[in-house]
């Protein structure tokens, strides 16, 4: 007997023919999805399940693959206004870092995961980058765990950096990143029914020596993983990269065989016409961060050129601390408009593309498109129902795709299933306490704020309708 089963509902399934099913139906056993089709179809094959939910009147899309984050930096949220992203991380960011425990990263990736449940988020890529103690990692993953979300944790490394505005306290020498990461691999990769995967994650080319990077390559050969990588986030990230390396970073990557299918690379916004074409020949993948750039102002990724190319773009939010959220729908809605104004052109990107972005292409990006990215016989049962009803902004869903990018709210996600499992229903998240976790996670961050001496940048903040 199915142990779920969905019905009369508008499956967006972002199968190879992109079939959408007006009355349709999924049938969920154990961790994965049994059945896909017509409710009529299906409930002649399968009569029943353990609970039948109706579905009429909603959506139930796959759930949305949010390939960049830096769960730390939920607690950062609202201290890096109005910088650019050299200045946000001298001024802001790494300070805050030298600070962290491991309580403050558990609770910060738990507040940046609730906050992507509720918007229909079922895996999460955290790129851990800075380490100023032991434990940071272990924080984030237990959070992972309690939540039941899919995950795939990138255990970050800095061992450089210091004339950039790295400080000291957040860098780790080589001996002391391979053997935490032999640690990861061994304690977490593929744990909880393979929910869990270790990546590797170099914060950024320049803040790693060469040594650092070849360690970097010979760690993810030995353990068959990924490596996730800021490149060319801004033209700093270049020139810094030709200060350390004497590339470009993509170039760097280039030189040390680091470019393959299981490279992905994060922003990209400033990669020349020849970079594009070095990552199509390498298959590299590319994560689209819009929201943060331009709070940031790093400025707009050349994504309709990647796509053009036919390289594999997925769709991220990047830290809360220059989003100021974890919230995908948001990002969908961005990573449309801001590639249609900045080309002033109303289809250069769809509504359609850039769920794609958020499913299936961003699963390919983490190699996971076998198991994740669609609603597909076979596949994991990861997906989330989609009730417009629930607010006036999402109604009349005239069509569910577009409502989703443009029309949609936390308050629309009904209910989301990660690996067979319910991890929100009704609105409300199943796993834990959510109340109690937010207020604890408040007072982390005041504390952290306090620790770190940021809480000026909000307590000494005055009023600026104009600013320079």
């Amino acid at each position: 007997m199915l142990d779920y089963l969905f019905i009369h509902g508008t499956v967006v399934t972002i199968n190879a023919r992109r079939e959408i099913i007006a009355d349709g139906a999924i049938g969920v056993r154990g961790d994965r999805i049994e059945a896909v089709g017509p409710t009529e179809e299906v409930l002649a094959t399968y009569g029943g399940a353990r609970k039948v939910i109706d579905a009429q009147g909603k959506a139930i899309f796959p759930g949305l693959i949010n390939t960049h984050n830096h769960l730390f930096q939920s607690l950062l949220k609202g201290l890096g206004d109005d910088r650019v992203l050299k200045d946000w991380l001298a001024y802001m960011t790494f300070p805050s870092a030298a600070f962290l425990t491991p309580e403050d990263t558990y609770y910060g990736a738990i507040l940046g995961c609730l906050d992507g449940l509720h918007s229909g988020t079922t895996t999460m890529v955290d790129f851990m980058y800075p380490h100023c103690c032991p434990g940071l990692s272990d924080g984030i993953l237990t959070a992972f765990r309690e939540l039941g979300v899919r995950a795939v944790y990138g255990r970050g490394m800095m061992n450089t950096g210091e004339r950039h505005g790295v400080p000291r306290a957040i860098m780790q020498d080589v001996t002391t990143v391979e053997a935490d990461c032999h640690r990861l691999f061994k304690e977490f990769h593929q744990a909880d029914n393979g929910r869990i995967q270790i990546w590797l994650a170099p914060a950024a080319v320049w803040s790693n020596t060469r040594e650092m990077l070849l360690k970097v390559k010979e760690l993810a050969k030995i353990y068959d993983t990924g490596i996730m990588v800021h490149i060319s986030e801004t033209p700093f990230d270049r020139e810094a990269s030709c200060v350390e390396h004497g590339l470009p970073d993509i170039d760097v990557l280039e030189q040390l065989g680091m470019l393959g299918p299981k490279t992905l690379m994060v922003h990209c916004v400033y990669l020349t016409d020849r970079d594009v074409r070095l990552s199509k020949f390498f298959d590299a993948r590319v994560s689209y961060n819009p929201v943060s750039n331009m709070y940031l102002s790093s400025g707009v990724a050349p994504i309709p050129k990647l796509l053009g190319w036919g390289v594999t773009v997925g769709l991220a939010t990047d830290g809360a601390a220059s989003n100021n959220s974890n919230d995908m729908l948001e990002t969908l809605k961005f990573a449309a408009l801001l590639l249609k104004v900045a080309h002033l052109d109303p289809t250069v990107i769809t509504a359609e593309k850039v769920l794609e972005m958020a499913t299936i292409d961003a699963a390919r990006a983490l190699g996971l498109e076998d198991r994740i990215g669609s609603l597909e016989v076979g596949k994991k049962a990861d997906l989330f129902i989609f009730n417009p009803a629930r607010t006036a902004k999402a109604t009349p869903m005239h069509n569910p795709v577009s409502t989703l990018v443009y029309s949609a709210s936390p308050e629309n996600i009904e209910l989301v299933m990660i690996d067979g499992r319910v991890v929100l229903e009704d609105g409300r998240v199943t796993t834990v306490n959510e109340a109690t976790k937010i207020k604890e996670a408040n007072e982390r961050a005041y504390k952290l704020a306090e620790r770190a001496g940021t809480l000026r940048f909000a307590a000494e903040r005055p009023w600026r309708s104009l600013a320079y």
